[in-house]
């Protein structure tokens, strides 16, 4: 995948997510755990935020950030206003950052280690790891988007 791959489908993708969070219908819903899950929407949304913008923004990009792990799992760190805010600078921040990476770049080792199976990674290889880690997560977002904002009288 060359970089204008990249900036396609990283940029699809936060604009999906961002249109499922601004999809659900109050800020309690974002934070419902559905039965037999750990964490709701907004906790996964903040993951994806504190993950791309350490991996990608401050990694590869130099923007600053400082990530709490344990809070976006643990913390409603923002209300969903902040969420589609924070989901708008994390667009232009992963986008700018995929902009400025050549062919050379992408072959680089990645100074950082991110995936356990793979002991050289170039920033190619985790990107594309990125990418599906965003998508996963998305899909549980939309599943749980749908299943919170059901009427009443379609809910199990």
């Amino acid at each position: 995948m060359n970089s204008d791959i990249f900036i396609t489908l990283f940029s699809r993708d936060i604009k999906k997510l961002r249109r499922e969070i601004e999809q659900y219908h109050s800020e309690n819903a974002l934070w419902v755990p559905l039965p037999g899950t750990i964490n709701p929407g907004g906790n996964l949304c903040q993951h994806l935020i504190g993950n791309l913008r350490t991996y990608v923004g401050l990694t590869l990009g130099g923007h600053a950030y400082i990530r709490d792990r344990d809070a976006e799992f643990n913390q409603k760190t923002f209300t969903q206003i902040q969420m589609l805010v924070e989901l708008d600078t994390l667009h232009e921040v992963v986008i700018n950052t995929l902009r400025t990476l050549d062919e050379q770049k992408m072959e680089e080792e990645y100074p950082r280690h991110v995936v356990d199976l793979f002991p050289e990674q170039s920033v190619r290889l985790v990107l594309t790891h990125l990418l599906a880690h965003l998508s996963w997560h998305l899909g549980q977002i939309n599943y749980h988007r749908r299943w919170i904002t059901q009427t009443p009288s379609t809910q199990p």
